[in-house]
């Protein structure tokens, strides 16, 4: 008899201790449980720690409130201007009502995934391709706003979301190429054009100084000599003005002796002779003749 009740406090605390195996239940720091009793709600949110459930009666729901972050598939898409891009993207979200996220939706992190892939090919539709590359940090707030509005109905905050990268065409990329080089060259056009207007306004004054004191431009003849001989050249051509010429001629006094030679040498002319011109009648009716200088042959002369 002693051995049969030995047994069935044996087994009695066996039970008993599987039954408080069975309903304790841990909760982390990071987490809450929502306990669902035959399939209604029940209670409060359990806090973190050590709590008890009721076995094959209470269901708990851990919920984690940690930020999730969680990567949306690449989105093939059309912008606006009418440009086939590959656009994927990442979210942060988390949980703020616990309740909210395991009544109001069956699974919230695929309800938030399929949300954020609608709204990134939405607004790949409303967004040109410029708008898409260049200003990213106005679509991340676009998307974030779409994305919040039904997601606080579910427990979930939308904490950020991120346009990681935009894939183009090869075709647009040569063509984009092709544009950023025309514009760099276009630039560099127009700084070089702006260097050759600023250069001539400072050669004209230089051009102005130089002509009010005539030996600066030999000066900077001079200088000009100097550097050309600084190089290591077989040849030097040294322009010489005529200016400088005339001005020597004009400062050197002539010498006796000696006669300045003719600038150009010019043929012997035949002798002439004076040759009545035909009648013409002076202002008073008397007539008068003109001399007129005729050549005179050789013959002409040997016969005179």
């Amino acid at each position: 008899m002693g051995r049969e009740l030995l047994t069935v406090l044996v087994l009695i605390c066996t039970a008993g201790l599987m039954s408080l195996a069975a309903a304790a239940r841990v909760i982390r720091q990071y987490e809450r449980g929502v306990v669902l009793r035959f399939g209604r709600l029940r209670g409060q949110v359990r806090g973190p720690g050590f709590t008890m459930i009721i076995p094959l009666v209470d269901r708990l729901h851990k919920v984690n409130m940690q930020i999730v972050t969680m990567p949306v598939p690449a989105q093939d898409g059309i912008t606006r201007d009418n440009v086939t891009v590959r656009v994927d993207a990442v979210i942060y979200f988390k949980v703020v009502d616990p309740v909210d996220a395991i009544i109001r939706v069956e699974d919230y992190r695929f309800a938030v995934s399929q949300m954020a892939q609608t709204s990134l090919r939405s607004i790949l539709g409303k967004s040109d391709l410029d708008e898409l590359l260049s200003n990213r940090e106005k679509l991340n707030q676009g998307l974030e706003l779409m994305m919040d509005s039904p997601a606080v109905e579910w427990g979930v905050t939308i904490d950020r979301v991120e346009i990681k990268d935009v894939s183009l065409p090869e075709t647009m990329k040569r063509s984009m190429a092709r544009q950023a080089e025309a514009d760099r060259e276009r630039r560099a056009r127009i700084i070089n054009a702006d260097a050759e207007l600023q250069a001539s306004k400072k050669l004209a004054e230089a051009a102005t100084v130089m002509s009010d004191q005539p030996a600066a431009l030999q000066l900077r003849l001079l200088q000009t000599v100097v550097a050309v001989a600084a190089e290591k050249n077989s040849t030097l051509v040294l322009p010489f003005p005529v200016e400088l010429l005339r001005f020597l001629e004009r400062a050197t006094p002539p010498q006796s002796g000696t006669s300045k030679a003719p600038s150009a040498v010019m043929p012997p002319q035949p002798p002439t002779e004076d040759v009545p011109a035909l009648g013409s009648s002076a202002p008073n009716g008397a007539s008068h003749t003109v001399p007129f200088r005729q050549p005179v042959s050789t013959a002409d002369r040997r016969a005179a």
